[in-house]
């Protein structure tokens, strides 16, 4: 791909447009997108104008929304009503909803009314439903038709759909009564009625659906579309896989930059700026800095018991470590559980005892390689070696159940679980695993 890419800005470089526009006709619409994340901003509307219509709008919408303002502010008027027309209906609201007002308002000004008010409405849903990324755009059939006629109607109207494969079968209300594929079809007698054929077993969602769960719903089912009804289940759209593998990467990318303690940002790294990377990064930093400070204060209030036993300083960093490494291990698998759906929150005591036995099988073998090392390598004395292990035991169940538990927790109350994964864990078991060690040391060196 970045040798075509090379011998495209070649070819555009020598004003060779002719060669260039075959060139890019051969391009799925995709690559073309991609390409032109690598062009200059001078040269994208010059470019565009050389691929054919249905391509250049196929290839609009994959573009970012950088290249897309690009684009719609060096257009025509006559040039931005092709391309928009040609959109579907899910893709033109993504678009919208990243470009500035005023170029909204231009963009609006050059739609039929029909669809200006269908992007009105999906733009009226709340941001994160199965409404707001589902397209109007699908194919209805009646109970009563034969398969004739469904046939019919999906040559009729399948043009400027999404989807033709899943057909819904909707009453004079639009309320959904059932669910035939165009395989289901092309296998019956064309004499068949659709009531006969058709599923009515249907899986669907609400508008109000969290289209996370919107996106399990794909996943669980293997869906290439799932329809979307309002309350009074009356069919208003559907969501397309396509949509659901966009709402998967945004939420992995989304919990990604929550466990590494950074504010989730829509915008690509290469394309976020140094001080938009600063403000996400920032506050967490902040927030985990002086939560940090409780460790010091642990420290400080057992100065006398470490001037008293200096060696159980160097000790601190490997407790402190490993606590914060077994925190991890329990809250991720749990947070990946409960973003899959295989955990909930009645599963609490049954995790805790897990993560209990787990965590004591995984506290001796460490206590024990721990003191062996002690004893012969270091050369201390067994009570330093007993207080050292037996704080890396504690520390370690500790440390799994706070991981396992507060992820749980944490969503039990409506917040992002992955919130509750490395750092933050890792600040509370820090400071845990310096109580633990120092409360040890005083009892059993009897210091402090």
């Amino acid at each position: 791909m970045q040798e075509f890419n090379e011998k495209v800005l070649e070819l555009l470089e020598e004003r060779k447009f002719p060669q260039l526009g075959a060139l890019l006709k051969e391009m799925n619409p995709a690559d073309v997108a991609e390409l032109f994340e690598e062009l200059p901003r001078e040269n994208m509307a010059l470019v565009f104008r050389l691929l054919p219509k249905e391509l250049a709008a196929d290839a609009f919408a994959y573009m970012t929304p950088d290249e897309q303002t690009v684009l719609i502010e060096k257009f025509s008027d006559k040039e931005l009503h092709d391309v928009i027309s040609e959109l579907y209906l899910d893709d033109a609201v993504d678009m919208i909803e990243e470009m500035p007002a005023n170029l909204v308002r231009r963009i609006l000004r050059h739609v039929d009314e029909e669809t200006r008010r269908s992007i009105n409405q999906i733009l009226n849903y709340p941001k994160d439903s199965a409404g707001s990324i589902m397209t109007m755009e699908y194919v209805d059939l009646r109970r009563g038709m034969t398969v004739e006629e469904a046939f019919d109607r999906i040559r009729a109207t399948g043009v400027e759909k999404e989807t033709v494969y899943t057909c819904y079968v909707t009453d004079s209300r639009r309320k959904l009564k059932g669910i035939v594929t165009v395989k289901d079809l092309l296998l019956a007698p064309k004499d068949s009625l659709v009531r006969d054929i058709m599923e009515t077993n249907i899986i669907s969602v609400s508008t109000q659906t969290d289209k996370e769960e919107v996106a399990a719903q794909f996943e669980k089912y293997d869906f290439l579309a799932v329809p979307v009804v309002d309350n009074e289940q009356r069919l208003v759209g559907i969501v397309t896989i396509d949509d659901a593998i966009d709402v998967i990467q945004e939420e992995a990318t989304e919990d990604i930059e929550m466990m590494a303690a950074i504010t989730p940002t829509d915008r690509p790294y290469m394309k976020t700026g140094v001080l938009e990377t600063w403000k996400k990064r920032i506050p967490w930093l902040l927030i985990l800095m002086i939560s940090s400070t409780l460790t010091g204060s642990i420290i400080s209030s057992f100065e006398d018991a470490l001037a008293a036993t200096v060696v159980l300083t160097g000790f601190i960093p490997m407790l402190m470590g490993t606590g914060g490494n077994a925190a991890g291990q329990s809250s991720v698998s749990i947070i990946r559980g409960l973003s899959l759906g295989e955990i909930e929150y009645r599963d609490v005591p049954k995790i805790i005892w897990k993560e209990f036995r787990v965590a004591f099988l995984c506290g001796i073998a460490l206590a024990v390689v721990n003191f062996v090392k002690l004893m012969l390598w270091d050369r201390l004395s067994a009570e330093i070696a007993l207080v050292v292990c037996s704080a890396m035991v504690l520390t370690v169940i500790v440390a799994k159940v706070v991981g396992c538990s507060l992820p749980v927790l944490a969503k039990r109350v409506g917040f992002d679980p992955a919130v509750m994964a490395n750092p933050f864990i890792t600040t509370i078991v820090d400071a845990l695993s310096l109580l633990i060690y120092f409360q040890i040391a005083c009892a059993v060196l009897h210091i402090g």
